[in-house]
């Protein structure tokens, strides 16, 4: 049986003909548009006769595989003697000696053209160009190529032949993962309560290509819910792939561990988990000098098809300590070895950046692939805040001040430019009072010519000068301005504000996304179905606005699959407002103390913010309390959380406390099940803190004729609250008690955003 392999010329001549070491990450993070305007100016010199931009594709069988390429050429012509020239552009920082005869990948791309067409027009021969432009003097490097017709079939030839033991792997594990799947059966003796009916809707929804919004409640079994459906469809070809993406580490766990079961049922899948550069890199851990000189990247490319042959042949659940594993044997940063799995896998776990964010997104997975891929997001009510933060950017003066004072003698173009781009800051600066916003619809649109140029000396100075000295400052101002471009190109005057803040001296300006639901909805058209889950989407109504839902798209919502038994709610009704708080602090530390001394067992209390929380702490230990105190510390490492976690126990001889803040590490994705956890105290309705980013919010819903405060200030805060109450009751068995410690939440409309189960009709 013949297998067909659907392929970009790219994608195969960058597996095949790629070598060396990875870049660092100024050479590879290029100006888009710069590169389009480039491409555009060596076009418009083809003349009438010549073509650009032409589509191509072309079959060659090997063996039982069948190639179908396609590609699309940047320009052809043929000259006076009727020889046919293909052109492949390519927009570069280095100089023309550097080029030299040029990258064997670009070769092989524009041969891999040069094949097509001489088979499609029965040419004998056809002259194969590269045609490079430096980016910061635009001069122009033309190399060339006269190749024959036979040279370019065996080419092309050997090109699929290197590429096919890759391919077969692929296939053959393809139809053991389509066989495994039609075996499959749920790996639970049993639903839960709504937990068919939550799974039945992600499948029906993936099979109409639309999306879901789905309220889970606590013990639904989220995770198992959405992805036994998901590779229910994948078996059924409805997709080929799956992304399970979420905000926190903690749930990624959970995504693996039901992967894990189901495997141990019968599945055979290839999963990935994409753990964070910072954490997983060797160079990171051992100080090796930093990536940009990092002995797993150097001849990275050499060494990665063998490595990914190997790890996939033999493994199916890709987990860090897999990924670790395999870049240890190969010698490979694990980092890079887990993005190039993951363009292999079936399902990937990863964090909302690697879908959403247009500064770090997957950039060689195409429309095609997106379209084939089911989009799993957890915990999908933090995607609000996070979509904002993703989709804006922002620079400060002070870093171009400084960089025009340390380049004005090594680097005299790239100090010119910076002087230009801080003489902009002065002219800002000129026009508000300090701490005072300037703000507009519009983007700062006069600016970007000069970060385009900043971006082109700064790769020739990078390029000229990375090895000497200190670059530190040239690097992050370089990526921030490769950041701020991309937000620019994508800024929407519905969505986005920008706005200036003086400083004292600096001068800060940032393009704000306040509402990130376009470029949300523009990222979920390009998959086969976005499924949103979480425990607390509610109401939907404001998740549905925010997260970009379109009219067609579904909502679901599961009722919880506990009893009211199972939970005492006591509301206390105590001003916890940021004008009451000195006041009422020691009667609430005196109601926190009353609650323990009265009921000994574990405690969480939430608080919504770190001084609140010392301000009544510093009371509480004073009353000689009989308990054990923990308290969350900002920026807790990894093995700490870890500690803070453990010492909740059911079997501890002492009451313990735990003092966190609401939305924070604490608040969400941790499961301390059965006695473990008593009862979870939440102080205060978690109103974010007044500041200039909320009141925009406010003010651009209230004039888009919503609710402005709700948008801006009670939803958000309610939902910590949520997910901080949903800590307590995590099994069947769990009994516990919720003290919810102010006067608001028995008023509207906090006290109708409380689950019914919390809530005592009656009031």
């Amino acid at each position: 049986m013949t297998t067909v392999i659907d392929i970009s010329v790219r994608t195969l001549v960058e597996y095949v003909y790629r070598t060396g070491s990875i870049e660092s990450g100024f050479r590879v993070a290029q100006s888009m548009q710069e590169g389009t305007r480039i491409h555009k100016q060596i076009q418009e010199g083809y003349g009438e006769h010549g073509e650009k931009e032409v589509h191509l594709k072309t079959e060659i069988p090997y063996h039982d595989l069948l190639f179908r390429i396609e590609g699309r050429c940047d320009g052809l012509w043929v000259d006076e003697q009727g020889l046919l020239t293909v052109d492949e552009i390519k927009s570069t920082s280095i100089s023309a000696e550097d080029i030299g005869d040029g990258r064997e990948v670009h070769w092989a791309q524009a041969q891999m053209y040069g094949y097509i067409l001489a088979e499609d027009r029965h040419l004998d021969q056809v002259r194969v160009q590269l045609t490079y432009v430096h980016k910061s003097s635009g001069k122009e490097t033309k190399l060339e190529r006269i190749q024959t017709r036979e040279q370019l079939q065996q080419f092309a030839q050997y090109t699929v032949a290197e590429y096919a033991p890759y391919a077969e792997m692929i296939a053959k594990h393809r139809q053991k993962r389509n066989d495994s799947i039609e075996q499959l059966a749920f790996p639970f003796a049993g639903y839960r309560s709504g937990q068919r009916k939550f799974a039945g809707a992600v499948y029906k929804t993936i099979g109409e290509k639309l999306n879901l919004f789905a309220e889970a409640p606590t013990g639904t079994g989220k995770t198992i819910s959405t992805l036994f459906p998901a590779i229910k469809s994948i078996g059924s070809e409805q997709a080929e792939r799956l992304m399970y993406v979420t905000a926190k580490t903690v749930t990624r766990a959970n995504a693996e561990e039901a992967l894990q079961r189901m495997e141990n049922s019968g599945l055979n899948l290839h999963g990935v988990t994409i753990t964070a550069k910072d954490k997983v890199c060797f160079c990171s851990a051992n100080s090796t000098g930093g990536r940009d000189n990092c002995e797993y990247t150097e001849g990275y490319y050499d060494r990665i098809n063998g490595a990914i042959l190997d790890m996939m042949s033999n493994e199916t659940l890709m987990t860090r300590s897999v990924i670790e594993q395999y870049a240890q044997k190969h010698h490979l940063c694990p980092f890079e070895l887990s993005i190039d799995a993951s363009y292999a896998s079936d399902a990937v776990i990863c964090d909302y950046n690697y879908v959403f964010d247009p500064k770090v997104s997957f950039k060689r997975l195409s429309d095609d692939m997106r379209k084939k891929t089911i989009l799993l997001v957890d915990e999908a009510h933090n995607l609000v805040d996070r979509g904002r933060n993703m989709f804006s950017a922002a620079l400060n003066k002070s870093a171009f001040l400084d960089l025009k004072r340390d380049y004005k003698d090594s680097a005299e173009s790239l100090a010119k430019i910076a002087s230009a781009i801080n003489a902009y800051f002065i002219r800002l600066r000129k026009q508000g009072e300090d701490g005072k916003l300037i703000q507009r619809q519009q983007a700062p649109e006069e600016i970007f010519p000069l970060l385009e140029e900043f971006v082109i000396r700064a790769e020739v100075t990078l390029l000229e000068q990375g090895d000497q000295g200190d670059i530190q400052l040239l690097l992050e101002t370089y990526f921030a301005v490769q950041a701020f471009l991309r937000i620019g190109r994508l800024y929407d005057m519905e969505s986005h504000m920008t706005y200036a803040e003086v400083q004292g001296s600096d001068v800060y300006l940032r393009m704000f996304c306040i509402d990130p639901s376009l470029q949300l909805r523009q990222t979920a058209k390009g998959y086969r179905s976005v499924i949103h889950f979480s425990a607390t989407l509610s109401p939907i109504r404001y998740y549905r606005d925010m997260l970009g839902a379109e009219e067609e798209d579904y909502n679901i919502s599961i009722a919880s699959p506990f009893s009211r038994e199972q939970l005492e709610v006591q509301i206390v009704p105590l001003s916890t407002r940021y004008r009451d708080r000195e006041r009422t602090r020691t009667e609430l530390a005196n109601v926190l103390a009353q609650l323990i001394n009265d009921r000994p067992g574990n405690y969480l209390a939430f608080f919504p913010s770190y001084q609140y929380m010392q301000d009544v702490i510093d009371i509480f230990e004073t009353l000689h309390v009989d308990t054990d105190v923990l308290i969350q510390q900002s920026g807790m490492a990894e093995d700490e959380r870890d500690r803070f976690l453990q010492a909740f126990q059911s079997d501890n001889p002492r009451t313990l406390t735990g003092f966190a803040v609401m939305g924070g590490i604490f608040s969400e994705g941790i499961d301390l099940a059965g006695d473990r956890l008593t009862g979870v105290i939440i102080v205060g309705v978690g109103l974010p803190q007044i500041g200039p980013e909320r009141e925009l919010i406010r003010e651009h819903f209230s004039q888009a004729g919503f609710n402005g405060f709700d948008y801006a200030y009670v939803y958000p805060g309610m939902n910590k609250v949520l997910q901080a109450g949903g800590r307590l009751i995590r099994t069947e068995e769990d009994r516990g008690l919720l003290m919810l410690v102010d006067d608001r939440f028995l008023q509207r409309p906090y006290y109708q955003l409380l689950p019914t189960e919390w809530r005592n009709d009656s009031l």
